[in-house]
């Protein structure tokens, strides 16, 4: 069939090119609207079809890259270095104060590469609230209990050491207490105790690999003398603590136990690193430097003018650390 323009045209059905089937529809309707076809369109192909086979393939290339950078995210994870230790400090009732961030600054500036965690106790409720919540402050130390289990289940061989303040000491040595028995940390640092003189530190001291270091001094007259006789030792007794007078072994304590304790009374010389012998002499950036830090990291410290053998004049000790 031909039309006026002159092509010769298949049979007018679905067949045919677009332009092919514009001209049929000219051909039966003179009258109709005439559209210049585009070249574009005219000569424009269907898209290649995708085999069936390279497109599972491409399902199985793409699966198994997921796969692979999943893998490698996780082992990134597990292959991370465990941190170089773990220091855990419990500040006194007044909760944490620059004071605490002081020391532990120093100690780190004093070769502690590892991680320091500041714990407030006082559920910012401080002062005499603090002191006086019995139970809340047992609650609070099976939480630090919690902390140090979950430190040691992580890293197992990372060193630990638990330092308190003040009643700090107090929540520090319940929260040894509340360990299960095969968890144990590394050092205990007890700064300026809060505690009686003759509280038992057996069950406490049997979670403690290495040593605890117990800090005192006599010149701590308002908080651990007058203070701790008018309201109370942080468990509960109005004695002098024992963070002024030192600690002693009461009856039936484990002797063995005991000769894990390092008694620190004040030494005059420590004054040229801010520590004048009060309640917070030894909170400060300097002390944490000098005598902290190397302490903690060689169990050794610098020369000290007071006694070295086992009777200090501040009670039970044993001789220092060099």
């Amino acid at each position: 069939m031909a039309s006026d323009w002159g092509v010769n045209l298949p049979h007018a059905g679905f067949g045919g090119t677009p332009t092919t089937r514009m001209l049929l529809a000219r051909e039966r309707d003179p009258g109709r609207r005439e559209y210049a076809p585009n070249p574009a369109w005219q000569n424009k192909r269907p898209p290649p079809t995708i085999p069936l086979m390279t497109r599972a393939h491409s399902y199985l290339c793409s699966l198994l890259i997921l796969l692979f950078t999943a893998t490698a995210c996780r082992a990134d994870v597990n292959d991370a270095p465990a941190p170089p230790g773990y220091l855990l400090h419990l500040p006194g009732i007044a909760g944490a104060r620059s004071i605490d961030h002081s020391v532990v600054r120093g100690i780190r500036d004093g070769g502690f590469s590892g991680e320091i965690e500041i714990y407030d106790w006082t559920e910012n409720d401080p002062g005499m609230h603090a002191l006086l919540a019995y139970d809340r402050n047992h609650q609070e130390a099976r939480h630090v209990a919690d902390m140090l289990v979950q430190q040691r289940s992580a890293h197992p061989n990372v060193p630990i050491v638990l330092m308190g303040h003040s009643g700090g000491t107090g929540i520090a040595v319940w929260a040894l207490e509340d360990l299960p028995d095969n968890v144990q940390i590394d050092t205990l640092v007890l700064m300026s105790s809060a505690l009686s003189p003759d509280y038992d530190l057996s069950k406490a001291l049997r979670h403690v690999k290495g040593r605890l270091y117990a800090f005192s001094s006599l010149a701590d007259i308002i908080v651990l003398s007058t203070g701790t006789k008018l309201f109370g030792t942080i468990d509960g007794h109005k004695v002098e603590a024992a963070g002024r007078v030192g600690f002693t072994a009461p009856s039936g304590a484990d002797a063995g136990q005991y000769k894990k304790l390092v008694a620190l009374p004040y030494d005059p010389s420590w004054l040229k690193w801010g520590d004048r012998g009060d309640h917070i002499g030894g909170m400060t950036r300097s002390f944490g430097l000098n005598v902290l830090a190397p302490l903690i990291l060689h169990g050794t410290m610098p020369e000290v003018s007071m006694p070295t053998t086992a009777e200090t004049p501040t009670g039970l000790g044993r001789e220092l650390p060099r």
